[in-house]
Protein backbone atom coordinates (compact mmCIF):
# COMPACT_ATOMS: atom_id res chain seq x y z
CA UNK A 1 0.00 0.00 0.00
CA UNK A 2 2.67 2.50 1.05
CA UNK A 3 4.70 1.72 -2.58
CA UNK A 4 1.35 2.14 -4.42
CA UNK A 5 0.75 5.15 -2.55
CA UNK A 6 4.51 6.90 -3.13
CA UNK A 7 4.03 5.48 -7.07
CA UNK A 8 0.88 7.82 -7.08
CA UNK A 9 2.73 10.76 -5.38
CA UNK A 10 5.41 10.82 -8.13
CA UNK A 11 3.19 10.49 -11.08
CA UNK A 12 1.29 13.38 -9.89
CA UNK A 13 4.34 15.16 -8.83
CA UNK A 14 5.53 14.51 -12.59
CA UNK A 15 2.00 16.02 -14.03
CA UNK A 16 1.96 19.29 -11.89
CA UNK A 17 2.51 22.69 -13.95
CA UNK A 18 5.69 22.75 -12.05
CA UNK A 19 6.84 26.28 -14.88
CA UNK A 20 3.94 27.76 -14.60
CA UNK A 21 4.22 27.51 -10.40
CA UNK A 22 7.66 28.24 -10.65
CA UNK A 23 7.27 31.57 -12.68
CA UNK A 24 3.86 33.02 -10.70
CA UNK A 25 6.50 32.13 -7.57
CA UNK A 26 9.41 34.20 -9.16
CA UNK A 27 7.17 36.87 -10.01
CA UNK A 28 5.45 37.04 -6.56
CA UNK A 29 9.09 37.39 -4.72
CA UNK A 30 10.51 39.81 -7.09
CA UNK A 31 7.21 42.22 -6.33
CA UNK A 32 7.93 42.02 -2.86
CA UNK A 33 11.79 42.22 -2.80
CA UNK A 34 11.28 45.75 -5.18
CA UNK A 35 11.12 47.91 -2.01
CA UNK A 36 14.12 46.27 -0.16
CA UNK A 37 16.01 45.95 -4.07
CA UNK A 38 15.46 49.89 -4.45
CA UNK A 39 15.73 51.46 -0.91
CA UNK A 40 12.13 52.81 -1.30
CA UNK A 41 10.21 53.07 1.91
CA UNK A 42 6.80 52.51 1.34
CA UNK A 43 3.74 53.49 3.58
CA UNK A 44 1.45 50.39 5.00
CA UNK A 45 -0.64 51.01 2.40
CA UNK A 46 1.54 50.62 -0.35
CA UNK A 47 3.09 47.37 1.44
CA UNK A 48 -0.39 46.08 2.11
CA UNK A 49 -1.17 46.40 -1.50
CA UNK A 50 2.28 45.34 -2.50
CA UNK A 51 1.21 41.84 -0.32
CA UNK A 52 -2.53 41.77 -2.22
CA UNK A 53 -0.64 41.70 -5.45
CA UNK A 54 1.86 39.19 -4.04
CA UNK A 55 -1.24 36.70 -3.43
CA UNK A 56 -2.78 37.41 -6.70
CA UNK A 57 0.21 36.31 -8.56
CA UNK A 58 0.23 33.14 -6.72
CA UNK A 59 -3.11 32.39 -7.11
CA UNK A 60 -3.07 33.15 -11.02
CA UNK A 61 0.17 30.02 -11.04
CA UNK A 62 -2.28 27.86 -9.05
CA UNK A 63 -5.46 28.51 -11.52
CA UNK A 64 -3.12 26.10 -13.38
CA UNK A 65 -3.11 23.66 -11.14
CA UNK A 66 -5.55 21.11 -11.72
CA UNK A 67 -4.79 21.00 -15.51
CA UNK A 68 -4.61 17.60 -16.73
CA UNK A 69 -3.89 16.61 -20.56
CA UNK A 70 -3.58 13.13 -19.69
CA UNK A 71 -7.08 13.70 -17.51
CA UNK A 72 -9.13 11.19 -20.23
CA UNK A 73 -6.77 8.54 -20.19
CA UNK A 74 -6.94 8.72 -16.45
CA UNK A 75 -9.94 9.31 -15.61
CA UNK A 76 -10.79 5.25 -15.82
CA UNK A 77 -8.64 4.25 -13.67
CA UNK A 78 -9.00 3.24 -9.79
CA UNK A 79 -7.88 6.02 -8.01
CA UNK A 80 -10.59 8.47 -7.92
CA UNK A 81 -10.45 12.57 -9.45
CA UNK A 82 -10.79 14.48 -5.84
CA UNK A 83 -7.78 11.72 -4.23
CA UNK A 84 -5.34 12.81 -7.47
CA UNK A 85 -6.49 16.51 -7.29
CA UNK A 86 -5.90 16.57 -3.10
CA UNK A 87 -2.90 15.02 -3.94
CA UNK A 88 -1.98 17.72 -6.44
CA UNK A 89 -3.08 20.49 -3.81
CA UNK A 90 -1.23 18.41 -0.89
CA UNK A 91 2.19 18.45 -2.92
CA UNK A 92 2.29 21.95 -3.78
CA UNK A 93 0.79 23.26 -0.18
CA UNK A 94 3.97 23.21 1.67
CA UNK A 95 5.67 24.91 -0.85
CA UNK A 96 3.41 27.36 -1.21
CA UNK A 97 3.56 28.16 2.42
CA UNK A 98 6.93 28.72 2.40
CA UNK A 99 6.96 30.68 -0.73
CA UNK A 100 4.16 33.03 1.11
CA UNK A 101 6.68 33.15 4.41
CA UNK A 102 9.50 34.10 2.53
CA UNK A 103 7.24 37.29 0.45
CA UNK A 104 6.04 38.49 4.07
CA UNK A 105 9.91 38.21 4.76
CA UNK A 106 10.77 40.13 2.01
CA UNK A 107 8.48 42.84 2.68
CA UNK A 108 9.41 45.94 5.14
CA UNK A 109 9.20 45.01 8.16
CA UNK A 110 8.27 48.83 9.09
CA UNK A 111 5.21 48.89 6.90
CA UNK A 112 4.25 45.23 7.07
CA UNK A 113 0.35 44.67 7.48
CA UNK A 114 -0.29 42.35 10.00
CA UNK A 115 0.48 39.02 9.23
CA UNK A 116 -2.51 36.70 9.86
CA UNK A 117 -4.88 39.57 8.51
CA UNK A 118 -3.01 39.40 4.59
CA UNK A 119 -2.44 35.52 5.44
CA UNK A 120 -5.96 34.91 5.80
CA UNK A 121 -6.50 37.29 2.53
CA UNK A 122 -4.21 34.94 0.50
CA UNK A 123 -5.51 31.74 1.55
CA UNK A 124 -8.94 32.81 0.25
CA UNK A 125 -7.19 33.98 -3.12
CA UNK A 126 -5.76 30.73 -3.25
CA UNK A 127 -8.48 28.54 -2.49
CA UNK A 128 -10.87 30.26 -4.88
CA UNK A 129 -8.24 29.63 -7.85
CA UNK A 130 -8.08 25.79 -7.03
CA UNK A 131 -12.14 26.03 -6.71
CA UNK A 132 -12.46 27.49 -10.15
CA UNK A 133 -9.85 25.09 -11.65
CA UNK A 134 -11.82 22.52 -9.76
CA UNK A 135 -15.19 23.79 -11.33
CA UNK A 136 -13.73 23.42 -14.72
CA UNK A 137 -12.51 20.48 -14.69
CA UNK A 138 -16.15 19.20 -13.39
CA UNK A 139 -18.16 21.19 -15.69
CA UNK A 140 -16.15 20.72 -19.15
CA UNK A 141 -14.06 18.05 -20.57
CA UNK A 142 -11.34 20.99 -21.51
CA UNK A 143 -8.32 19.08 -20.20
CA UNK A 144 -6.40 22.90 -19.37
CA UNK A 145 -8.89 24.86 -17.69
CA UNK A 146 -5.94 27.23 -16.38
CA UNK A 147 -6.23 29.79 -18.49
CA UNK A 148 -9.58 30.71 -18.54
CA UNK A 149 -9.32 30.10 -14.61
CA UNK A 150 -6.72 32.70 -14.19
CA UNK A 151 -8.14 35.00 -16.64
CA UNK A 152 -11.75 34.82 -14.66
CA UNK A 153 -9.97 35.23 -11.45
CA UNK A 154 -8.38 38.38 -12.23
CA UNK A 155 -11.21 40.08 -13.83
CA UNK A 156 -12.92 39.23 -10.67
CA UNK A 157 -10.08 40.76 -8.71
CA UNK A 158 -10.04 43.60 -10.47
CA UNK A 159 -13.95 43.83 -10.15
CA UNK A 160 -14.59 43.18 -6.85
CA UNK A 161 -12.89 46.28 -4.83
CA UNK A 162 -14.96 48.69 -7.20
CA UNK A 163 -18.51 46.82 -7.47
CA UNK A 164 -18.87 45.31 -3.30
CA UNK A 165 -21.07 47.92 -1.18
CA UNK A 166 -19.39 49.69 1.81
CA UNK A 167 -21.21 47.40 4.10
CA UNK A 168 -19.47 43.96 2.23
CA UNK A 169 -15.74 46.01 2.09
CA UNK A 170 -13.22 43.30 1.90
CA UNK A 171 -9.96 45.46 1.00
CA UNK A 172 -9.61 47.54 3.54
CA UNK A 173 -6.74 48.86 6.00
CA UNK A 174 -5.65 47.72 9.45
CA UNK A 175 -7.31 50.04 12.51
CA UNK A 176 -3.95 50.85 13.27
CA UNK A 177 -2.30 53.86 13.82
CA UNK A 178 0.55 53.44 11.20
CA UNK A 179 -2.20 53.29 8.44
CA UNK A 180 -3.30 56.75 9.43
CA UNK A 181 -6.14 57.08 10.23
CA UNK A 182 -6.93 53.24 9.91
CA UNK A 183 -9.69 51.91 9.15
CA UNK A 184 -12.11 50.13 11.89
CA UNK A 185 -13.78 47.92 9.05
CA UNK A 186 -10.39 45.75 9.18
CA UNK A 187 -11.92 42.91 11.94
CA UNK A 188 -15.42 43.10 10.20
CA UNK A 189 -13.82 42.58 6.43
CA UNK A 190 -11.76 39.56 7.97
CA UNK A 191 -14.49 38.20 9.28
CA UNK A 192 -16.21 38.07 5.44
CA UNK A 193 -12.77 36.55 3.97
CA UNK A 194 -12.92 34.04 6.39
CA UNK A 195 -16.79 32.83 5.43
CA UNK A 196 -15.07 33.47 1.53
CA UNK A 197 -12.18 30.80 2.74
CA UNK A 198 -15.12 28.35 3.95
CA UNK A 199 -16.63 28.82 1.09
CA UNK A 200 -14.36 28.58 -1.61
CA UNK A 201 -13.08 25.26 0.29
CA UNK A 202 -16.37 23.82 0.20
CA UNK A 203 -17.13 24.72 -3.18
CA UNK A 204 -14.06 23.06 -4.13
CA UNK A 205 -14.94 19.77 -2.67
CA UNK A 206 -17.69 19.71 -4.08
CA UNK A 207 -16.64 19.94 -7.78
CA UNK A 208 -13.44 17.45 -7.09
CA UNK A 209 -15.84 14.46 -8.18
CA UNK A 210 -16.82 13.78 -11.46
CA UNK A 211 -20.11 14.43 -13.06
CA UNK A 212 -22.34 11.65 -12.79
CA UNK A 213 -23.71 11.82 -16.25
CA UNK A 214 -21.42 13.55 -19.29
CA UNK A 215 -23.11 14.51 -22.56
CA UNK A 216 -22.19 11.66 -24.95
CA UNK A 217 -20.80 12.70 -28.31
CA UNK A 218 -23.06 13.03 -31.14
CA UNK A 219 -23.30 10.00 -33.31
CA UNK A 220 -22.70 7.95 -30.34
CA UNK A 221 -24.29 4.93 -30.21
Amino acid sequence: MRVAALDLAGAVWRTLPWRVLAAAGALGLLIAAVPAATGAAPTPWQTLTLLRGVALTGALGLAFLLDDPARHLTAPVPVRRPVRQALRVALVAPLAALWWTAALLLAPSASRPPAGGITLEASVVALLALAGGAAAVRLTDGARPGPAVAAALLLAAVLAPLSLPEDWALFVAPGDPRWAPGDPRWAAAHDRWAVLLAGAAVAGAWCGPEPLRRRRPRGAG
